[in-house]
């Protein structure tokens, strides 16, 4: 094994096309993501077909980009990683056939990665000493869940969303409100403006003592404060500027309330005194803040993902795929997708 190892990893499992040089785990050299929210915005939601087809149109370029960034050539690379589950299918597929590609184009490994796993990662990647074991909250568009992990490769799954992920409670309220796509950072933006006891949406916890989220009758619940019980009003058009942030910041401490205390419960149970929070949400500035103030209260160390590694990226990838390096654990280059 050289002095260096350098790892190339590919993001696709959803709307963004990402790739990244890092080197030992720890050294980002280079991370470029390129965003499709300009092809998704007039749907207020990701189409799975369009955003496949933006990944074929651009994954080589996003990888050049990041070789040359880093200034390293291809077959300088010890392996390359890519995400094969979860995610959309036809993402997943085109991102990690590009894995496969350049590993055997310069005869390197191929390591499969965990796109749950890697968000995990991307908030150990933002710690300078990270401390295990710790408790991962990753909450996103599409997932949130609790994990256990005892080192960084050691991961179990302790709670999982149940319906609607956070970040997607987050993109539908959005458009309850008339908001634009995407709709976490626009109901960040208006909650700054509201009040956050103004309305006393629900915080669902299944059972106090479950690991388990589930946010689809929150976000009903305010479907029906915004349009009426029986959906009487087209929109939010009656709702003044206040009232839409009153609206958003009472939502947002509800979701974020359940988010905490569970969080909190995990890292109790497994006697956890490390608590990571990644994901897309983890860039929220409510949640942030709130997390910070109750962590501090219970004594628990917090390590948020920062906001470059919240969202999707491949320098996690990447990272995360250094320690499964090390462990000789590479993948086939028949290795399928899993899209859940």
């Amino acid at each position: 094994m050289s002095q260096r190892d350098i790892i190339l990893g590919i993001e696709s499992s959803c709307d963004e096309t990402a790739a990244s040089l890092v080197a030992d785990g720890r050294d980002v050299l280079s991370s470029v993501v390129a965003s499709q929210d300009d092809l998704h915005a007039k749907f207020r939601g990701v189409v799975p077909e369009i955003a496949s087809r933006a990944h074929l149109e651009r994954v080589n370029l996003i990888v050049g980009q990041a070789l040359e960034r880093a200034a390293v050539a291809l077959p300088e690379i010890a392996a390359v990683a890519g995400v094969n589950s979860p995610g959309l299918v036809g993402c997943l597929l085109i991102g990690f056939t590009a894995a496969k590609t350049y590993a055997w184009s310069v005869g390197k490994p191929l390591i499969a990665v965990n796109h749950l796993h890697a968000h995990a990662y991307g908030a150990i990647l933002s710690a300078e000493q990270p401390e295990m074991p710790a408790v991962a909250l990753i909450v996103s568009g599409g997932h949130t869940s609790l994990f256990h992990l005892q080192t960084p490769l050691q991961l179990e799954l302790l709670g999982r969303t149940q319906d609607d992920a956070a970040g997607e409670a987050f993109d539908k309220v959005a458009t309850i409100l008339g908001l634009p796509y995407p709709g976490g950072p626009a109901i960040d933006k208006l909650a700054r403006q509201g009040d956050p006891a103004a309305i006393d949406f629900p915080r669902i916890y299944l059972d106090r003592e479950s690991l388990d989220f589930s946010f689809s009758g929150l976000k009903t619940a305010v479907l029906y404060h915004v349009r009426g019980k029986r959906l009487e009003r087209p929109d939010a058009s009656h709702l003044s500027d206040c009232q839409k942030a009153d609206v958003a910041a009472s939502f947002q401490a509800a979701v974020v309330d359940v988010l905490i205390d569970k969080s909190v419960l995990a890292c109790r149970r497994r006697r956890a005194e490390t608590l990571l929070v990644g994901g897309g949400v983890a860039a929220n500035s409510y949640l942030r803040r709130r997390m910070a103030e109750r962590c501090q209260n219970e004594g628990l160390r917090l390590v948020l993902a920062d906001r470059s590694m919240c969202t999707d990226n491949a320098a996690m990838v990447a990272g995360l795929a250094w320690h499964k390096y090390r462990r000789g654990d590479f993948a086939a280059l028949d290795e399928q997708v899993i899209s859940t």
